[in-house]
C-alpha cells in the first residue's frame, strides 16, 4: 500500500487542472454558436455578382443621405467579404500548438493574438492590403452609382472612361488615353514592389521553434 497523498501534494492536483487547462486553450479559437451559418452567409455574399448590388447600393446610399460625397465613395469599400474569407482561411491554418505555447507560458487571448497570431498573419495581411488597394483603386461602376460623375468626385478610372467615350474633347487623342491608362497602372506597381519581398516569408514568422 502506498502512503496517502496529502491535500497540498501536487500530484493531487495534476489530474482537475489538466482538464481546466485544455478548456482554456481551446477557447483561444473562439467558437462560438452559429459560426457556419455566418460563413455561409460570407460565402453566400461572394456569390452574388457586384453588377446585382449597384441598385440596391443606390438606394442604401440615397437612403442614407450619403450621396454625392465622399463618405458615399470611400464607406463601401472599407469591408469586403473576400477580404474576411481570405484572413478567416489563413487564421484556420494556424496551428494549435502556436496557441497553446502562448497560453501556457501565460498570454491572454487578446496577447496571444496581438503579439503570436497577427504577426504570422503579415503575409496574409500584405496580400489583402494590395488587392483591396488593386480593387479600390480600379474601381468603376461603383463611383459611377454612388456619384453624379462630377470633377469634384471623379477619380483617375472614372477620368479615363471620360476620355475614352470621347468626352473632354478627346475623342483622337489616343497618346493622352494611352498615357492615363499607363498612370493608373503605377500607383498599384509600386505598391507591389514595394511589398513582394514579404510574399516569400514563412507564413509561421514567430511561430513555436524547435
Amino acid at each position: 500500500m502506498g502512503a496517502e497523498l496529502g491535500p497540498h501534494h501536487p500530484r493531487r492536483h495534476r489530474g482537475p487542472r489538466l482538464p481546466r487547462l485544455a478548456g482554456r486553450l481551446r477557447a483561444l479559437r473562439l467558437h462560438f454558436r452559429g459560426r457556419k451559418a455566418v460563413f455561409a452567409g460570407l460565402l453566400a455574399v461572394m456569390a452574388v455578382p457586384g453588377v446585382a448590388l449597384l441598385i440596391p447600393k443606390f438606394l442604401m446610399v440615397n437612403y442614407l443621405g450619403i450621396y454625392d460625397t465622399y463618405t458615399a465613395m470611400i464607406l463601401p469599400l472599407i469591408v469586403d467579404a473576400a477580404g474576411v474569407f481570405i484572413m478567416k482561411q489563413f487564421f484556420d491554418s494556424v496551428p494549435v500548438s502556436v496557441e497553446e505555447a502562448a497560453r501556457m507560458d501565460g498570454a491572454s487571448i487578446f496577447r496571444t493574438f496581438w503579439s503570436v497570431v497577427l504577426p504570422m498573419a503579415k503575409p496574409a495581411l500584405i496580400t489583402l492590403t494590395i488587392l483591396s488597394f488593386q480593387g479600390s483603386w480600379n474601381e468603376f461602376s461603383h463611383f459611377l452609382v454612388v456619384t453624379k460623375g462630377t470633377a469634384e468626385h471623379q477619380t483617375l478610372v472614372t477620368g479615363l472612361a471620360s476620355l475614352i467615350s470621347g468626352g473632354q474633347g478627346a475623342s483622337t487623342q489616343y497618346p493622352l488615353k494611352l498615357g492615363t491608362a499607363l498612370l493608373t497602372t503605377i500607383p498599384v506597381a509600386l505598391l507591389f514592389f514595394a511589398l513582394q519581398r514579404y510574399f516569400i516569408r514563412g507564413a509561421n514568422e514567430g511561430g513555436v521553434k524547435g
